[in-house]
């Protein structure tokens, strides 16, 4: 009779545990996403800060910048420490060693702009394409991670982090046609036409705005986001006339900024 009462405690201690469980590991591996798209952020943000510090003639506040960025990236890469699969493991070691490659790389064209004043181009060019590679295998590994761990990240969290990738995708972009490098060499994992990026984000941000889920927080900050939006929205599509990098780089920051807010606002009804 004991042993049958303490089948039926562990049974139901099974019974408790296993919800538990499976919410533990739902919100490790949606820790996993966030990790590594900040780390996209992050990686995308250095290639842009290193167009602006070209641009800007060689303004120590962008080579500061630059490093913040690679620290960034770094830490968030070694956060991901706990792969749900062996795909997903072998797909990480990847990652590790092409960013370690860019890291390398993207200093010593920091140190040369620094020193020299200028950069050759070439490098410049297999920099912007190993960040692209970046992007590619990152967004492999984060659909790795959902398939192996059974677990997606809410639609419009999903949504929301793509908002803020195409935004730093048209800053990269915007940077690289004001640095002396020039247009040729655009990095951030996107080849696309600026007005097309710029297009798709428009739509984009209104179907977000116009997501039924909404709370007045998310309106409101939707609505700031709108705000900055446009005010750089002419400038990016006349790209080829007045250029303002600066300003643009300002305030795609502060819509990234915003569009994580917004992302963290829809996933937390989720964990």
């Amino acid at each position: 009779m004991s042993s049958h009462l303490l089948a039926l405690s562990l049974s139901t201690l099974l019974a408790f545990a296993s919800p538990a469980t499976a919410a533990l590991q739902a919100s490790e591996i949606d820790s996993s996403l966030h990790n590594l798209h900040q780390l996209r952020l992050a990686t995308q943000k250095s290639l842009s800060d290193f167009y602006m510090y070209n641009s800007m003639e060689g303004d120590q506040r962008y080579a500061q910048m630059i490093g913040q960025s690679l620290d960034e990236a770094g830490a968030r890469l070694q956060a991901l420490s706990d792969m749900p699969g062996e795909g997903s493991k072998a797909l990480r070691s990847q990652l590790e060693q092409l960013w370690t490659g860019y890291k390398i790389d993207l200093n010593k064209l920091t140190s040369a702009l620094k020193q020299q004043g200028y950069t050759d181009l070439q490098p410049v060019a297999d920099l912007a394409d190993r960040n692209q590679q970046l992007m590619s295998l990152s967004q492999e590994l984060y659909n790795k991670i959902q398939q192996e761990g059974g677990y997606s990240a809410a639609t419009l969290t999903q949504q929301s982090r793509e908002q803020s990738l195409l935004m730093r995708a048209i800053a990269v972009d915007y940077a690289s046609r004001s640095a002396s490098v020039g247009a040729t060499f655009m990095g951030g994992g996107d080849a696309r036409p600026i007005d097309e990026l710029v297009n798709e984000f428009a739509s984009k941000l209104t179907r977000l705005e116009r997501a039924p889920e909404n709370t007045p927080q998310i309106k409101q900050t939707l609505n700031e986001i709108g705000t900055k939006w446009r005010y750089i929205e002419k400038s990016l599509r006349n790209y080829n006339e007045n250029s303002v990098p600066f300003l643009v780089n300002k305030y795609s920051d502060s819509i990234i900024e915003g569009l994580e807010q917004v992302s963290a606002q829809y996933s937390a009804p989720q964990l």
